[in-house]
């Protein structure tokens, strides 16, 4: 599988869970020992976990839209930056509904098989400056780290 067959993987796997919700078909793309892990959930899911919490997620914020602006890959690692757009129409996840739109910006670490399956997706997303959009509390950094 070539570097960018990965990255056709990924941008595949972005478009069919986020954009399109077509599950069903991206847990095709999954390894059998598939793993998400993230700084917006607290512990790692395994592959019918993430694909509830996209399904929440979708059914929360229904028009988004995960736009991919820069997708690197080396070996079997490939690094996504994207950006999030899209309105929370039901609450979920402890935040409320807003007629706000929202723009989030996530990095992925993806690990690829060589079976060409995705066995594990890390992701850090911008959560200070999506409680910000929505008008919430947010602290600095060092105010969350230091005592």
């Amino acid at each position: 599988m070539s570097l960018d067959d990965r990255k056709k993987l990924v941008r595949q796997h972005i478009d069919l869970t986020w954009n399109r919700g077509h599950l069903a078909l991206a847990e095709h793309l999954h390894s059998k020992d598939f793993l998400y892990k993230s700084s917006f959930i607290g512990r790692p899911l395994v592959s019918a976990e993430f694909l509830d919490m996209v399904r929440q997620i979708r059914h929360a914020m229904p028009e988004l839209e995960v736009v991919v602006e820069e997708c690197i890959a080396e070996g079997n690692r490939v690094v996504t930056w994207s950006t999030l757009i899209g309105t929370i129409e039901h609450a979920a996840f402890g935040y409320p509904p807003s007629d706000k739109v929202l723009s989030i910006s996530a990095m992925a670490f993806w690990t690829i098989t060589p079976t060409q399956q995705v066995q594990e997706i890390c992701t850090m997303f911008d959560m200070e400056s999506f409680r910000a959009q929505l008008g919430l509390d947010t602290r600095p950094y060092a105010e969350k780290i230091l005592p």
